[in-house]
C-alpha cells in the first residue's frame, strides 16, 4: 500500500515538473489551474493499468475522470481568448527574484501534494480486493452528481453568454438556492468517494481527503476568495442576505 502511494507521488511530481517547464515557456504561472484536473486523471490511469479494478473502483475512476475533464475543460473555455487566465497564483511582479523557486514549490509541488491527499481514498482502494466495498446507493450518488454538475455548468454558460451588465450576479437556477453550488457539488463528490471506500481496512485514515477539500473550499481558496472579488457589489450584497452560502436551501425573506 505504501509503495502505491510513493509511486503515485513520484509520478505526479514528475507531472508537476513538466507543467512547470511549460509554464516557464509560456510565461504563464497560472497554467497550473488547467493541469490540476488532468493530474487526477493521470493518477487514475496509472492505477487502472497497474491494478485489476473491481466494479466499484471502476466507478471511482469514472467519477474522477468526469470531474477532472469537466474542471479542465471549464477553465479552458472560460478563459478562451483572455490575455490572462484568472487564477490564484501571484505573478512575477509579486514574487520578484524569488518567483521561479516559489512558483515551482508553492504552486506546482504544493498542488501535487494536495492532489495525492485528496485522491488518497481512491489510491487506497485501487489495489484492494474490494470485498464488501459496495455501498447501496453509491451508483445513484454518482449519477446524481454527474447530472448536478452538467446542469450547473449549462446554467452558468447560458448566463455568461447573456450577461450584458458588468458586475451582474448569477442568481437563477441552482444559484437561487446556493451562492456556490459548484463548490457544494465538489464537496459532495469527494465525501461520496470516501464513503464508498469505508468498508476497506484502515479507510478512516483517508477521511483527510473530503475534510481537506471541504476546509480548502469553504475557508481558504474557494468561497472566501470568490466572495472577496464581489466585495462592495450592491447586487451581490443583496443576494448574499437571502441566499445560503453553500448548502442549497430556500431563499430567505429579507
Amino acid at each position: 500500500m505504501v509503495t502505491v502511494f510513493i509511486n503515485c507521488f513520484l509520478l505526479i511530481s514528475l507531472y508537476a515538473s513538466c507543467w512547470f517547464a511549460v509554464a516557464l515557456y509560456k510565461k504563464r504561472n497560472d497554467i497550473a489551474d488547467i493541469a490540476w484536473g488532468l493530474g487526477y486523471i493521470l493518477i487514475c490511469g496509472y492505477l487502472l493499468f497497474t491494478n485489476k479494478p473491481t466494479p466499484v473502483v471502476t466507478l471511482l475512476y469514472i467519477l474522477v475522470l468526469v470531474w477532472g475533464l469537466r474542471l479542465s475543460a471549464h477553465i479552458c473555455l472560460r478563459n478562451k481568448n483572455k490575455k490572462k487566465i484568472s487564477g490564484t497564483q501571484p505573478g512575477e511582479k509579486e514574487w520578484g527574484k524569488t518567483f521561479y523557486w516559489r512558483s515551482y514549490l508553492q504552486v506546482f509541488c504544493c498542488r501535487a501534494f494536495f492532489l495525492i491527499v485528496i485522491l488518497s481514498p481512491v489510491i487506497h482502494a485501487a489495489p484492494c480486493p474490494g470485498h464488501g466495498m459496495y455501498l447501496p446507493g453509491s451508483g445513484c450518488v454518482a449519477g446524481l452528481w454527474v447530472l448536478f454538475s452538467g446542469n450547473r455548468d449549462w446554467q452558468l454558460a447560458v448566463f455568461t453568454r447573456q450577461k450584458k451588465i458588468p458586475g451582474a450576479i448569477m442568481q437563477s437556477g441552482l444559484w437561487k438556492y446556493s451562492r456556490h453550488p459548484n463548490y457544494f457539488g465538489e464537496i459532495v463528490m469527494w465525501w461520496s468517494i470516501f464513503i464508498i471506500t469505508v468498508p476497506l481496512d484502515n479507510s478512516f485514515l483517508f477521511i483527510i481527503s473530503p475534510a481537506f477539500i471541504t476546509l480548502l473550499l469553504v475557508f481558504v481558496s474557494g468561497i472566501p476568495m470568490l466572495e472577496k472579488k464581489y466585495a462592495g457589489n450592491t447586487a451581490f450584497e443583496d443576494y448574499k442576505k437571502r441566499t445560503s452560502v453553500l448548502i442549497p436551501m430556500p431563499p430567505r425573506k429579507v
